[in-house]
């Protein structure tokens, strides 16, 4: 039997990293409130970061935020409660990969330092490439599959969005970046509330293909 790919969302849905990006950008951006920022994942992040772009010449353009971010991710950002077990379990039927706007390295270092960085074949952070677009079809072409081999676990409507032009279906978690009715207007599969609800959320899509 053809082996199924689970591509997870890392910030949001594998750890409660909001507040944390949140402050770290307000920094950049002093004008920034919560509203704006969740909207801000509504595109593709990184398309807001982008020193071409018009409303970013706003921003103090000394800070990085990966500098500021990483050191405080690590020392202050929890694993989201029971995704442990869940990811544990997922890992027995489907290949999992990690498919992110984090930079890959700290991604592996929080994974490893919760035994979890054994259970996830691939990391795919903002560092290979920017556009998440781009890094499904790399794992469409690395392990020799297609739309209907995979599904997306996110927190937010952008990744519902890139993750569909690319025929891929996400299942949405309302746990993280934004809320239900946000991510409902990408259509996704399913949202779930609790990260054990993502076992059976997982196995209805690929049944549904059938």
């Amino acid at each position: 039997m053809r082996k199924r790919f689970v591509l997870f969302d890392f910030d949001g849905v594998i750890m409660n990293s909001f507040q944390v990006a949140f402050e770290v950008n307000k920094m950049i951006c002093p004008f920034l409130d919560e509203n704006t920022y969740r909207k801000l994942f509504e595109g593709n992040i990184n398309d807001w970061e982008d020193p071409t772009n018009g409303h970013a010449k706003e921003c103090r353009r000394d800070i990085d935020f990966f500098t500021e971010y990483i050191p405080r991710m690590k020392k202050e950002v929890q694993i989201v409660s029971g995704i442990k077990e869940v990811i544990t379990e997922l890992e027995k039927d489907y290949i999992l990969i990690i498919i992110s706007s984090t930079i890959t390295s700290p991604i592996q270092e929080f994974l490893k330092e919760r035994g979890l960085a054994k259970h996830f074949t691939q990391i795919l952070g903002n560092d290979v490439h920017k556009s998440k677009i781009e890094k499904i079809r790399m794992v469409f072409e690395k392990y020799n599959i297609g739309p209907n081999d995979c599904v997306f676990i996110t927190d937010t409507l952008g990744d519902v969005r890139e993750a569909s032009q690319v025929g891929v279906k996400s299942i949405g978690v309302t746990w993280g970046f934004h809320k239900s009715e946000t991510l409902l207007l990408g259509e996704p599969f399913r949202l779930v509330e609790k990260p054990s609800d993502l076992l059976m959320a997982v196995s209805d899509y690929f049944k549904s293909l059938n």
